[in-house]
C-alpha cells in the first residue's frame, strides 16, 4: 500500500475511532446506565456528570498502562530471573551489578554527565540568550546556535568524529596542536577520564540552542520596571543580570536544567557511535546494551536502575513546571 494512502487511512480510522468512542460511551452513560428519566432523574444526571470525565481520561490511562506501566512491571519481574529466564534468582542480578567494576564505571560516568552537561548547557544557553537579545543580528545568531538541534545524535557524532580525528589534516584539535605547538597527533577519545568530557561536549553543543530559546523567552518576560529601578539605583550590567534577571527566571532555569538532566540520563547514541562504550566511556544505557540478546535478566536490571535514577528528576521537573504555570 502506498505510504500516503496508508497515512490517510490511519488518520480516518484513528479520528473516527475517537469520535465513535466518545459518542457511544456518552450515549450508553446517558441512556442506559444513568437515564435522565423516572423518579431519579436529578440523581442520574449528577452521577452521569461525575462519571463523564473518566470517559475522556480512560483512553489516555489505558494507553499509558499498556505502553508504560505494564512494560515497567514486566521488566522488573524479568530482572528477577537468570539469563535464560527460567530460574528465579531474586535480586541476584542487582547484586551482580553492584559488584561489577564496569557497572560502577558506567554509573559514575552517568553522574559526570548529569552534573556537567546540564550545567554547561544551561550556562551557555543563558549567556547566548542574554547576548543575542542585545545584538541587531541576534535572530541570525540564535538560528545558528539552534541549528544543531535539527541534527540527530548519531549525525552530530559523525560530525564530531571528524573534529576529534587523529589525522591533523582532518581533525581540528590535532591540527591546532600541530600548528601551534608542533605536537604529535593524539586520539582524544582514548584519553582516560577526559574522553568523557569530549563526548559530553557534543551533547552540550546540540542542546545549547534549546536552553537558549527557552531562557530567551523567560528573559523577555521580565518586567522592565525592575530593570529600570535597578539602573536608577546605580546597578551595573553584571549586577542587573545576576541579581535582578537571573533570580526572576530561576524557575525556568530549573525546568531547563532538569529537562536536560532527564535527557542526559537516557543518552545512548553519542557514546555508542563515538566509542561504543570503550576506553572507559561506558554509561548505563550503553552498558545495558552490552547485555542485550545474551543476558536479558541483567539488561532489564540495568534498565530498571536507569528508571529509578531518572524518576526523581522527572517528578521534580513536573512539580517545578506546575509551580511555574501557577
Amino acid at each position: 500500500m502506498h505510504p500516503f494512502l496508508s497515512g490517510i487511512i490511519t488518520i480516518i480510522v484513528g479520528v473516527g475511532s475517537c469520535v465513535g468512542y466518545f459518542y457511544f460511551s456518552n450515549l450508553i452513560l446517558d441512556k442506559v446506565i444513568f437515564p435522565a428519566r423516572g423518579p431519579n432523574t436529578g440523581r442520574n444526571i449528577n452521577r452521569a456528570n461525575q462519571w463523564r470525565p473518566w470517559l475522556f481520561v480512560f483512553p489516555a490511562v489505558f494507553v499509558l498502562g499498556l505502553y508504560l506501566v505494564y512494560p515497567v512491571i514486566g521488566s522488573f519481574i524479568r530482572s528477577l530471573y537468570n539469563r535464560s529466564g527460567q530460574e528465579f534468582i531474586g535480586l541476584g542480578n542487582y547484586a551482580t551489578l553492584l559488584g561489577a567494576a564496569e557497572f560502577r564505571t558506567a554509573f559514575l560516568n552517568n553522574v559526570l554527565w548529569a552534573i556537567f552537561v546540564p550545567a554547561l548547557t544551561t550556562f551557555f544557553g543563558l549567556v547566548a540568550a542574554q547576548l543575542t537579545d542585545k545584538l541587531s543580528w541576534g535572530n541570525i545568531a540564535k538560528s545558528l546556535i539552534f541549528m544543531p538541534m535539527a541534527i540527530s545524535f548519531v549525525g552530530a557524532s559523525l560530525i564530531w568524529k571528524f573534529v576529534y580525528a587523529v589525522d591533523a589534516d582532518i581533525g581540528l584539535i590535532n591540527a591546532i596542536r600541530a600548528g601551534l605547538f608542533g605536537s604529535e597527533p593524539v586520539d582524544v577519545l582514548q584519553i582516560p577520564f577526559w574522553n568523557n568530557f569530549f563526548l559530553m561536549f557534543i551533547l552540550v553543543w546540540i542542546q545549547t540552542g534549546f536552553a537558549m530559546v527557552i531562557l530567551s523567552a523567560a528573559l523577555r518576560g521580565i518586567p522592565e520596571e525592575t530593570i529600570e529601578a535597578a539602573v536608577i539605583d546605580g546597578a551595573n550590567p553584571f549586577q542587573i543580570f545576576f541579581k535582578i534577571k537571573v533570580p526572576q527566571i530561576m524557575p525556568t532555569i530549573v525546568v531547563v536544567w532538569t529537562t536536560i538532566t532527564v535527557l542526559v540520563l537516557k543518552v545512548f547514541d553519542i557514546v555508542y557511535a563515538m566509542t561504543g562504550g570503550n576506553f572507559g566511556t561506558d554509561i548505563l544505557p550503553s552498558y545495558m546494551m552490552s547485555f542485550m540478546f545474551r543476558d536479558d535478566g541483567r539488561a532489564t536490571a540495568v534498565a530498571f536502575v536507569i528508571m529509578i535514577v531518572v524518576l526523581p528528576v522527572m517528578i521534580s521537573n513536573i512539580v517545578q513546571a506546575r509551580k511555574e504555570m501557577r
